[in-house]
């Protein structure tokens, strides 16, 4: 069996959003706790953790409740960053590895860090007959996009590679899909991206967006 890895004081940014393997994030950061670090994780080359709250808000308030998150977060490495004005950054973020919180704390300037346990990426499965319209589907909604929004960061043209493989297509309609942030955050843990996919698939049909 193959040792997970294993990161101590990875820092975490709770988001009313999950982050997929292989996604986009596009954020526009003001907070001092943010602003530094990102600055130190573009300046180490090093990824900080996006994690998915279930209560409490992105925007620390004065009296507000303490944010709390999901247990299982993925990480973020920084592709592009840019200062539009003096404490504004935007950045622009890619999904990488899904990973497990073993002990998280909160600094004392409003920072939370954890140790966190490395997942296992998703295993090359093949998307099966009966889900294949579910590929399909999605090259022409990001065919869409790049038409209608081509400056949008999920507006890719996809490998044949990609469409083929049951994760990649399952994560990317994961991102598109108007569903609560509680089933996402459920479908983003599935170890098995065959199942992630199947799950989809049930979306798609009960929408009529693949049929």
């Amino acid at each position: 069996m193959t040792q997970r890895l294993t990161l101590t004081s990875l820092p975490l940014l709770p988001l009313q959003a999950v982050l997929f393997p292989g996604g986009i994030l596009a954020l526009r950061v003001f907070e001092v706790r943010y602003l530094d670090m990102v600055r130190k994780c573009q300046q180490a080359g090093a990824p900080f953790g996006v994690v998915c709250l279930h209560s409490g808000d992105e925007v620390r308030r004065a009296g507000a409740p303490q944010e709390q998150f999901h247990g299982v977060g993925t990480l973020a490495s920084i592709e592009q960053l840019s200062s539009p004005q003096p404490g504004l950054l935007t950045l622009l973020g890619r999904g990488g590895q899904r990973f497990r919180i073993v002990r998280s704390s909160l600094l004392a300037h409003g920072l939370w860090v954890a140790d966190v346990e490395q997942l296992a990426d998703d295993l090359p499965v093949p998307i099966p007959e009966d889900l294949r319209k579910t590929a399909a589907a999605l090259a022409q909604v990001l065919a869409t996009l790049r038409q209608r929004h081509p400056d949008d960061a999920r507006a890719i043209t996809p490998t044949s590679a990609q469409l083929q493989d049951c994760g990649w297509v399952a994560n990317r309609w994961c991102e598109l899909l108007p569903v609560p942030l509680a089933l996402k955050q459920q479908l983003m843990e599935l170890d098995n991206p065959l199942v992630r996919l199947e799950l989809v698939g049930d979306v798609l049909e009960r929408t009529g967006i693949a049929l």
